[in-house]
Order: structure tokens, then sequence, then C-alpha cells
């Protein structure tokens, strides 16, 4: 018999909310672990933790003793061990563009604009609040506007990122388009993001992964 999934996350973490997304699509039970990224100076950094994630990051999952770290790399793993309902495309080309729009958000957003990010940008380069929100809003915005002109221009763009199934790019989308609302980005024109987002916040599946439904929720 396999192990339970295991999944260790913060409440608030976008990449960890993706994969509690992708979970919950999926239909999979999992336990939840919190990490704090805040408490006690940083619940990632203790031994036990680093131990078993060395980037200090969530989320981490656990299955079958196997570790898996990277938000993506983890979706990814579940959709291989796990195939149904999928949440990529059968095809080559759709399956590209589902991870094209993933990584657009997880690659080119998300890492100028995470916690430690912010942080440095106060502690170590001397930027004051106004100035690292300023940093936030712009490359979130830039991003977006990027990612609202990818689903524009393709008509394989449906109810979600691609066709009328969520998938692996609304793991990601949803997210960032949360995190964005928290600063207070400016997000008016993008239609087809705020409409998918809508779509998305619809299903239960969706609502039991969002930040204020979690165990940890502060």
């Amino acid at each position: 018999m396999s192990e339970p999934l295991v999944l260790y996350s913060y409440w608030r973490s976008s990449a960890s909310y993706r994969v509690r997304m992708a979970l919950n699509l999926k239909g999979l039970d999992c336990q939840i672990r919190p990490v704090h990224l805040v408490r006690d100076g940083g619940q990632q950094f203790s031994l036990d933790y680093t131990e078993l994630n060395p980037q200090q990051l969530v989320p981490t999952l656990l299955h079958d003793q196997v570790v898996l770290t990277q938000s993506l790399a983890i979706i990814e793993y579940l959709e291989e061990a796990f195939p149904q309902p999928a949440l990529l495309p059968t095809d080559p080309a759709g399956r590209a563009r589902v991870r094209a729009l993933a990584q657009a958000i997880a690659c080119e957003i998300h890492p100028l604009n995470n916690l430690r990010v912010l942080k440095y940008l106060v502690t170590s380069a001397g930027l004051n609040e106004p100035a690292k929100l300023a940093w936030y809003r712009h490359w979130t915005r830039t991003g977006l506007d990027a990612v609202e002109a990818m689903l524009a221009n393709d008509d394989r763009t449906g109810r979600y990122c691609h066709g009328d199934e969520p998938g692996m790019a609304d793991c990601c989308l949803l997210p960032q388009v949360y995190n964005a609302r928290r600063f207070d980005c400016d997000l008016g024109g993008l239609d087809h993001v705020l409409r998918i987002c809508q779509a998305l916040e619809s299903l239960d599946a969706v609502r039991l992964a969002a930040p204020e439904n979690q165990a940890d929720a502060e």
C-alpha cells in the first residue's frame, strides 16, 4: 500500500497554493504540514526542513519516500503518477502551450516578487516600503500583461487558460492574481486573466485550496 501524500506548505505561499490546487483538482487526499515562513525566524530554515529541502523553500511533497520540490516539478509528477483527471492536454503543442503559460508566471513573475526577494529589497538594497511596493507592482503588471496577451491571442483559450477544463496553467494563474490583489496591483484591462480567475474561484476544489481556507491561515 502506498504511503499518503504529505505536503509541506505555507498558507500564503503562491507556489504552495499551486500544488494545493493541483492536488484538489485531481481529487487526491493529502496531509498538510505547515511551514511558517516568518515565525521563529522562518521555519523553512530549520535543520530538519533544510535536510528535506536544501533550497529552504515551500512546497515540498512526500510520496512513497520520494521527496519532491519545486511546484511545477511536483505538478508534473502528480500528472504522471495520477494521470486522471489530466492537468495537461494530450497533444504536444497544447502541452507546450500550457507549460509556457505556467512558466511565464512561475519562472518570470513570481521569482521577482517572492518573500525573500522583497525582504532583500528592504534589508539589503535599502528600498523603503513605497519603493518595494512599486517594484512588486511593476513586475507583476508587466508579467500579467504578457500572460493576458498569450491568452487573448490564442483561440485555444476557453473557460480556462487552455480549453474548458482547469489545468496546470490555471494552478499558476490564480495564486499570482491572489497575490497581486493583496498588494493592490492595477489589474485593469486584464479581461481574460480575471474572467478565468472568476471561473476558477467558482470550483469547490479551488476554493478549498485558497489561502484563507488553510488550517495555518492567520
